[in-house]
């Protein structure tokens, strides 16, 4: 069973403190400018709430509407907003410099998996003792591995050196 709470933004009925306003009735029809108990006294003949939609300077715009219906479907359109965002998760993926080919082609393998999901993916590149002299080769890695990927991913950046590891980020190509 789906429970949606209903937040009151919008003053209804008694919590209206003007003493003029213009109304609009349950149909969208304008019906002018009236003293507020003679637009609440058609408000409750209706069985409904007389809302204000748009608080202007002299007369603030009210309309003769069931609230808690509003903000039921107010609810749910924002629910259905939430479930069609895009969410993402970043995948890591750990590899040396000298990486033999069978690793290369099973780790690159994993990553197309991960971006064709929608993932982004991190491949980090990690030296270890005297690997920090060749970080050229480091960077052929990775090259090599936005190649291999390019049919699927873009890089976000370069090639960034941190400390004893260096990491770039792809991300899916976006569809045409």
């Amino acid at each position: 069973m789906e429970v949606f709470y209903i937040k009151q933004e919008l003053p209804i009925n008694e919590q209206i403190r003007a003493s003029k306003v213009q109304l609009i009735d349950e149909n969208g029809e304008k019906k002018g400018i009236m003293g507020l108990h003679e637009a609440l006294d058609l408000a409750y003949e209706k069985k409904l709430d007389l809302v204000m939609v748009a608080p202007n300077s002299e007369a603030p715009v009210c309309k003769i509407m069931n609230y808690g219906k509003y903000k039921f479907e107010q609810a749910k359109k924002e629910k259905e907003a939430r479930k069609k965002q895009k969410t993402f998760e970043l995948k890591e993926i750990r590899i040396t410099p000298n990486i033999e080919q069978h690793d290369f082609e099973f780790k690159a393998k994993n990553a197309r998996k991960f971006l064709e999901d929608g993932n982004k993916v991190k491949i980090t590149l990690k030296f270890r003792g005297r690997e920090m002299n060749y970080i050229k080769l480091g960077e052929s890695v990775l090259q090599k591995f936005i190649e291999e990927l390019q049919d699927v991913s873009v890089p976000e950046k370069k090639p960034i050196l941190e400390g004893k590891n260096m990491f770039i980020i792809l991300a899916k190509k976006a569809d045409k």
